[in-house]
């Protein structure tokens, strides 16, 4: 498959789970001000995956490309997973 689609399917996927990770957050918080759940996690998903697209569109019109650094950095910025450890760092060194 061409690497312009993966990236492409990537980065649709990760627009996902911001929307899907900020939603989720914000559905507390939307209870205790009297909004209904539903409105508030769809506020709560769509303003996330604004800044993403904002942060995106920002570094194209830089120079008319995304590297997949300006890629992560914008996901970055909006949802940060603290302490977390990849596959590798999991599984014990070999001898």
């Amino acid at each position: 498959m061409n690497e312009k689609v993966k990236l492409f399917g990537n980065v649709l996927l990760r627009i996902v789970a911001t929307f899907v990770a900020s939603a989720l957050g914000v559905i507390g918080a939307g209870s205790l001000g009297g909004v209904p759940a539903a409105t508030a996690a769809f506020v709560g998903g769509i303003l996330a995956v604004a800044k993403v697209i904002e942060r995106l569109s920002l570094a194209f019109l830089e120079n008319g490309k995304l590297s997949r650094n300006e890629i992560n950095a914008a996901f970055q910025q909006s949802v940060q997973l603290k302490n977390v450890k990849t596959d590798t760092e999991d599984t014990p060194p070999t001898k």
